[in-house]
Formats: C-alpha cells, structure tokens, sequence
C-alpha cells in the first residue's frame, strides 16, 4: 500500500518547487518540479502501480530525477531532496509564498534585510513599521500582507473538498476491513459537500461494543494514536496529521447517529426543535417518544418519524426551512453538455479528439473547447492563427465522431477597460463566449464591478467565469458588486458560471438562489485541464445542489441546439 497519495505527491513536488525558487535554482528546474506536480495530480490510476509498469515514467514531464523523488514519496512519505531543501531553506519562507502579493523575490527581501523566516516574525515587522519601510514596500502593501497572514492561519485549519474526500474514501475501505464493521458512512463536512472542510468524519454500524472496534484503529495503514475516546467515538490521528472522528453504531440508532454526524449545527438545532413540537426527543445518538425508544436504521425513518422528508444532505445548512416543499435538486444525468475546458492549444495537457472520445463516453451530447485567450499569455493563450488552426482541428473530430458534438469556445480575458480579448470579427466565429478576469484584482468594488458589466454588453458574450476570481484557502474573492453583476446578466441573457474546480466552487453556493431570483441562468463550468478535470463536475454539481437548483436552472442541462440558441439569441 502507498505510503503517500497522489495530492500528498503534488504537495511534495510542489514544495520542492518552491524551496528550488527561493534558493535562486535554475528556472527551468523549478518549473520541471512544478510541471510535474500537474501531472501527478491529473494522473489516472494508482501511482505505485504507474511507477511498477513504467507508465510513469513516459508521462509528460516526468524525467529520471523527478520520478525517483516520486517514488521516494509513494513508498515512504520522504524523499531525500525535499529534506535536503528543508534544512537549506527556512520552512517559513515557503509559507510566505502562499500570501497573496508575496512573490519570491519580496520574501528574498524580506529574509536577506530583516532576517525574518517565519509568519510571526513577519506579522510583526508589518504591524511595527519596519516592512512597510522597505524599497517597493509601503504601508499598502504591509497591511495587505497582514490581511494574507490571518487568511492563511485560518486556511492552515481546513482542506478542500475533494482531497478531504478523497482521503474519506480511502480511510472508510480500510476500515470496512475491520472485522465486525458492518457498513461505513463519510458524514460530515464531506458528505454536506461543503467547499473546505475542517474534520472528517466516519460512522461505522458494527456488530459489537464500540470499545472493540476501537481496539483496532490503531493497526489501521496510516493511523499514528487513537485520541478522546468514549463510550462511542473516537479521535483517530493519521500519520499525515489529518484527525478523524470515528462513531461507532448498532444498526437500530444508524439513522440518529448519522445525521447527527451528518450536520450542519443549525440544522440539528431545528430538526430538535421541530421534533419536540411533536413530542419527539431528539438526543443526538436517538430519537425518543416520551421514554420509548424509536428505532431509526435509516435516516429516512428518522425524518418521517418527526413527519418531515428527508433532506438532502447538501441542504442542512442555515436557511432551509423544515417543513417546506424541497426542490428537485440537479443530479450528475441531468447535464448533456460538458463546458469550460482547456487542451494543448494553450494549458491544457490533453487533445481535443483525447477530450471528444472521453466526454462521449462520459454520456455528454457536447463538449464546450474553451482554451485561454491571448492575453493570458503565461498560460499560452492563443493567438488568431492557433484558433483558426483549432477550429479545423474541431471540424474533423466533429465529422469522426458524430456521437459528440464540440463547440468552438473561448475563455477570453476581460480586459480591464471592460473590453473582451480579439475583435469582434474574430469571436463571432466562436459558437460561445466564457468571459474571466485573471489579472488586475486589486481594483475597487466599483472598478471592478463597471469591468464585468461592460464586457457583458458584448453581443458574443455567453457565460461570466468564475466570478469572484477565488482561489480557496489561497485567495480570497475579488471585490465585486453581485447583486448588480446578477441584474445585468440577467437583463444581457448572459449566463454565470459555477466554476467546479474544486480549488475555485466559483460563484459560492450562499448566493446562488440570489442570482436565479434575478433571473440569471447558471452554467457549470468543469474548468479541466486534463482528462482527471472530467472529475470536476462532482464539486460543480454539488455547490448546485447546496444552493438548491435543479435540471431547468442549469444551462448545460440544455441540449446543444437549446445551448446554442442561448448563445446566439443576442447576436446581430
């Protein structure tokens, strides 16, 4: 069994990366390790296995060097360079890396003038004056730099989505091996879909006393100490650091216990609440009528129990009301179209005809092509010739597979007077048009807003992306006026996108059923830049979900004739 994973692999090569820039290494280096990070986190398949038939090796961007540190790490959770780097380089340092307008050579700066190698030294060089007093520096840029400090603390406590539940995954098949375990279920933050989660959490439905189950965590692969047990639950710590809460049940309570573990707190507290107005008792691991236990195996028994549904999980948050009529929420066989992706024309690692034959076996009627634009020219956006050039390439896998159809798109820059990236000759040949900004964050509320709102006038202008240009645990969201984006979107026919990169969940599902009141249809926007980015859709369709949209809400949902007349209703 692997030591590490394939998000821990990414991390690793990533670091490595990192330490190479501050130590001044060769650019080409550091972009290797970079590079190759991207592959390894877009990799189908077990990396052990990749590494024992050779495939690996023949992937892009991996070189002899490169796959000896990834081996080190599947096979052992170390490998020497990145060690070696770690006793050269203050750990710190990389840190600072990750702090928005912090780039390697301020942190130099940083270190070579004030010696500072670690967040609380640098937190307080900006509150004492003596960061805001370096060359190219300021006041601005100190204060900036304290808000990233605080930001980055409170990311530190929590993980994505989908690594948090990737890592759910592989800890409940171990544990579905544990003798007397009869079924498991990922409850928690994972299983509510949240954006980041802060603790996993496990219930197992086991045959036997918890204490016995709970004697047998500890021989788990990966486990490090079992902590803050009682009767039930127990605090399982990985030897990555991760802390999982681990419930154990008798199958008669697993419908209590779950939604219990399941969450939100403000959701408990009503389902409490309304239970009680029936004479229910609700005491998190039962239910109870008066001092009669009600069985509850599933969760479904518990709801019709206290004459409720029973509630998506995605949906007990804050805000949903009991008792209401629920929404018949989007699922994965709704979507016919497979929208904002990205191939070797600019970043992307995968062809056009490679992405075709997967989304059709995916079961997808269409395929949006939606490579940068020339603007982004650190991501190889194209210039008019490589769109012509790609647009023949989409005619032949069109008339080679007629299963698919794939849509001429781009994801053309919004530049920052508002304008749309290439001439107005150029996008009406484009059968769509997903506008995003990539530069130029720092612009007031109002600039930024008055951005958007211009670029959306454009007649060839189908789908705002990603429109608060978040980055989770990494950047937070431009300032923006959403109310107003939403009210001229809705009057442009413009479509806004959720962004299913799981490291973006762009538009935030807290304001979803805000963009369809006004009237705005959503888009879901996968964003892949490989053929693992298929995946995405999960996450896009999850933050659907918590905001409470179905099949007629979503563009994509459409077929592509409905796509295209949506595209093409404002056109001259």
């Amino acid at each position: 069994m692997a030591v590490m994973d394939r998000t821990g692999v990414a991390r690793g090569l990533e670091k490595i990366a990192a330490y190479l820039e501050l130590k001044g290494e060769n650019t080409f280096r550091v972009r290797a390790f970079t590079g190759a990070a991207k592959t390894v986190e877009g990799f189908p398949g077990s990396l052990s296995d990749a590494i024992a038939d050779g495939s690996l090796a023949e992937a892009k961007g991996i070189g002899p060097a490169i796959l000896q540190t990834i081996t080190e790490l599947v096979e052992t959770g170390r490998a020497e360079l990145l060690e070696e780097l770690q006793r050269e380089v203050p750990s710190g340092l990389v840190e600072m890396l990750q702090i928005s307008g912090l780039g390697v050579s301020k942190v130099r700066t940083i270190h070579e003038t004030l010696g500072i190698e670690t967040l609380a030294e640098l937190e307080v060089a900006a509150l004492d004056g003596r960061l805001a007093a370096l060359p190219r520096f300021g006041e601005r840029t100190a204060q900036i730099i304290l808000k990233g400090i605080g930001f980055l603390r409170e990311a530190s406590q929590s993980r994505l989505v989908h690594h948090a539940a990737d890592e759910a995954a592989t800890l409940a098949e171990a544990l579905g091996r544990v003798p007397h375990v009869v079924a498991v279920h990922v409850a928690g933050e994972v299983r509510r879909r949240m954006e980041t989660v802060r603790e996993l959490v496990v219930v197992l439905v086991a045959d036997v006393p918890p204490e016995e189950i709970f004697r047998q965590l500890s021989a788990l692969p990966g486990a490090s100490e079992i902590a803050g047990q009682d009767e039930r639950r127990a605090t399982l710590r990985l030897a990555a650091g991760t802390a999982v809460q681990v419930i154990v049940t008798p199958p008669q309570n697993l419908g209590a216990v779950l939604v219990q573990a399941t969450g939100s707190a403000e959701h408990l507290a009503a389902l409490a609440a309304h239970a009680t107005r029936g004479g229910f008792t609700l005491a998190g691991t039962a239910l109870w009528q008066g001092s009669r236990f009600v069985p509850t195996p599933t969760e479904e028994a518990l709801y019709a129990a206290i004459g409720l549904p029973w509630i998506p999980p995605e949906l007990r948050e804050a805000g949903t009301a009991l008792g209401t009529p629920l929404p018949r929420l989007l699922e994965r066989g709704d979507l016919r179209g497979f929208l904002h992706c990205h191939t070797t024309y600019s970043d992307g690692s995968t062809s056009v005809a490679e992405l075709a034959a997967a989304c059709a076996a995916e079961g997808y009627g269409y395929l949006g092509i939606t490579d940068h634009s020339r603007a982004a020219a650190y991501a190889g956006g194209m210039q008019p010739d490589d769109i012509r050039r790609q647009w023949d390439e989409i005619d032949a896998v069109n008339a080679a597979n007629p299963g698919i159809r794939v849509l001429k798109g781009i994801e053309s820059d919004i530049l920052v007077d508002g304008a749309l990236d290439y001439d107005d000759d150029l996008l009406a040949g484009f059968d769509f048009v997903i506008g995003s900004i990539h530069s130029r964050f720092t612009l007031t509320r109002e600039e930024m807003t008055d951005r958007v709102c211009r670029a959306m006038e454009s007649p060839y202008f189908t789908i705002l992306g990603h429109p608060t240009g978040r980055l989770l645990l990494a950047r937070e969201p431009y300032a923006i006026d959403l109310d107003r984006v939403f009210a001229v979107a809705a009057e442009r026919k413009v479509a806004i996108e959720i962004n299913a990169d799981p490291h973006r969940l762009d538009l935030d599902w807290r304001v979803l059923r805000a963009a369809r009141a006004a009237g705005v249809m959503i888009s879901i926007g996968c964003d892949a830049h490989n053929l693992a980015g298929l995946a995405n859709v999960t996450w896009g369709i999850g933050v659907a979900r918590k905001g409470g949209l179905g099949r007629d809400d979503i563009l994509n949902c459409r077929d592509a004739e409905g796509f295209l007349r949506f595209a093409r209703a404002r056109r001259p």
